[in-house]
């Protein structure tokens, strides 16, 4: 394999602040590899025997609930560290990692976790600043379920996905990973049907155009009044 260049991390969170010889001592322990879309990097309550980095692509995230259903929590977008257990003091995975569009990432032994924190500190400072800001992404979405009607919670999510990832285009802001309206419904707590009704609806007025596994916003304004409507 090619040695990777330093140029990939040096301006990204984990790393912008270490000096380049100290990104090449991190990245010659990396490991790169592709995966294709729908493959899993790792699963819910598998050993941690490894942590992240997503160079190219996205990853969506999934919990198991009581009954065996996988709910999405979030989505990780090109930079962002993932995987991360250590950080929680876990040695199992949390979550389901998913490749949700063709990804590349770079993986270490979850061993060299420890030795990273001690020995680059704004490495570490950025690592458990992702965990607090996943935490809290992850309690949004926990309260939007409990609070909040079918309607604001899909458009709620829509224009998060479009926040997180989204590319101006001529029709308006495409959500920039395949996103099915089954997809949709796991990370909502609804059904494919309502969710189906629902872009079928905003697409006859305007809001949004929706195929198969791609989702554009058409107008934005639209959908914040409608994720903050209480009708």
């Amino acid at each position: 394999m090619a040695k990777l260049d330093e140029s990939l991390l040096t301006g990204l969170p984990p790393f912008s602040q270490l000096e380049r010889p100290q990104v090449r001592a991190i990245l010659d322990e990396a490991t790169s590899r592709r995966y294709d879309e729908g493959k899993a990097i790792f699963r819910e309550g598998f050993d941690a025997d490894h942590f992240f980095l997503l160079l190219d692509g996205f990853v969506r995230v999934s919990r198991a609930t009581e009954t065996g259903e996988q709910v999405i929590v979030l989505h990780i977008s090109p930079g962002q560290l993932f995987g991360i257990a250590r950080a929680l003091q876990r040695e199992t995975y949390p979550a389901t990692a998913i490749a949700a569009a063709e990804s590349i990432v770079l993986s270490w032994p979850m061993r060299l976790w420890a030795p990273f924190i001690d020995s680059y500190p704004s490495f570490a400072a950025e690592s458990y600043k992702t965990v607090g800001l996943r935490l809290g992404e992850i309690q949004a979405s926990l309260t939007e379920m409990a609070t909040k009607a079918v309607e604001q919670r899909v458009a709620a999510t829509v224009l998060r996905m479009a926040n997180q990832s989204g590319r101006k285009t001529d029709d308006g802001i495409e959500i920039a990973f395949p996103v099915t309206r089954e997809n949709i419904a796991d990370m909502t707590g609804t059904t494919l049907h309502t969710v189906s009704r629902l872009l079928s609806g905003w697409q006859k007025q305007g809001i949004v155009k929706s195929t198969r596994k791609h989702v554009v916003v058409t107008d934005p304004h639209r959908l914040v009044v409608l994720s903050q409507s209480n009708s």
